[in-house]
């Protein structure tokens, strides 16, 4: 008699906690510090490794400029949905109720107000405060949507691929209005669109890694002369002069290395190698990068500092995919964002870091 009651005392526990869950929804912090067994540096366990929890893609906007909120999806609900993170108390808020939330495709708008994410066939931009969200698009019959996309640094169009057998478009829709157009066509698949800063210009990715610059217009599209090798992810340095990306040689026994690419002379030069870097990101000016290496005997996140070519060591990562751990700075620089599956699913971690990396100036952000 007591096991059934406790059977029904948990079961109503259960029930009334998935009620309390759904838009809005608010959640108290889950934050555990542990002590890196490597470098003995705190690190904080942001999310809850029970569930899967995911950062946008890596070129997307996932933190506000003033690095007080993260924008992050879950499956704690029961499927993916977009959550808020206040990052001084590290308490959350469901901020969805979609179904095939594409957690990738999550980014907030340059003014930080609202964010965009694609929900099976159709995209939707959501207010922050208000939580009311607006359907934009909805992917066409007999198209099916590429992985990808972007919202521009002036927050008016955001960018995705739509791919019909093997022929691809890129696409560019209006915030405001929801128009869109076709910028460009392809033979071939095209995916994970970056608009250019400071230029109308979008760079984006071939299936197998090439990459191409096309202007807003359609015009002028080409692909980008890189080193020989391996292209791992690239993304445009904040002014947006060059393009930074991995490098990896087809020769196994060399590192891989940081290069930058300026489009505007069609030239590439080295950067940095690195302790085999599999994912990479960089501080607003470019002068430090954090990387996750694939080396299978010292999984480490690491700083790479530009000027010297020097790797510092951060913590262990031991994420199953060293891919996946995608770390990135804060705006300011004074955090090291990255995921990993170390403690049961992937989970969100960070590192201050702010005794190591100067603090940066987000004028222009």
């Amino acid at each position: 008699m007591l096991g059934s009651r406790r059977s029904f005392l948990v079961s109503a526990l259960g029930a009334r906690l998935l009620a309390q869950a759904g838009r809005g929804a608010a959640f108290p912090s889950a934050v555990r510090r542990y002590p890196d067994p490597l470098t003995e540096f705190d690190v904080f366990l942001l999310t809850d490794p029970a569930h899967t929890s995911l950062l946008p893609a890596y070129y997307n906007r996932a933190i506000t400029k003033n690095s007080a909120t993260m924008l992050f999806t879950s499956d704690r609900p029961g499927s993916p949905q977009a959550f808020r993170m206040d990052l001084k108390n590290a308490q959350t808020r469901q901020l969805t109720d979609a179904t095939d939330l594409d957690a990738a495709s999550l980014t907030l708008t340059p003014d930080n107000r609202s964010f965009c994410y694609f929900a099976g066939r159709a995209l939707y931009l959501e207010n922050f405060t208000t939580l009311r969200e607006r359907k934009l698009y909805e992917v066409p019959e007999g198209w099916e949507r590429c992985p990808g996309m972007s919202v521009g640094p002036d927050g008016t169009h955001v960018t995705f691929a739509e791919r019909k057998g093997e022929t691809s478009r890129l696409r560019m829709l209006t915030l405001a209005q929801g128009t869109a157009r076709t910028v460009v066509e392809a033979p071939f698949a095209i995916q994970d669109p970056i608009h250019r800063p400071m230029r109308a210009q979008i760079l984006y990715r071939r299936q197998d890694g090439a990459l191409w610059l096309v202007n807003s217009d359609g015009q002028q599209n080409r692909q980008l002369k890189l080193q020989g090798g391996g292209i791992g992810p690239a993304n445009w340095s904040p002014d947006g002069r060059t393009v930074l990306y991995l490098n990896f040689p087809e020769d196994k026994t060399q590192l891989t290395t940081i290069r930058e690419q300026t489009p505007d002379t069609n030239t590439d030069k080295l950067v940095a190698k690195t302790s085999q870097f599999a994912h990479f990101g960089f501080n607003h000016d470019t002068s430090v990068f954090v990387g996750a290496s694939r080396n299978i005997s010292s999984p480490s996140l690491l700083l790479l500092l530009r000027v010297t070519r020097r790797e510092f060591t951060l913590a262990e990562h031991k994420a199953g995919n060293a891919e996946l751990v995608a770390p990135r700075f804060s705006p300011d620089s004074q955090r090291v964002y990255f995921q990993t599956d170390r403690h049961g699913k992937l989970a969100i971690y960070d590192m201050h870091v702010e005794k190591l990396v100067e603090k940066t100036d987000l004028e222009g952000q």
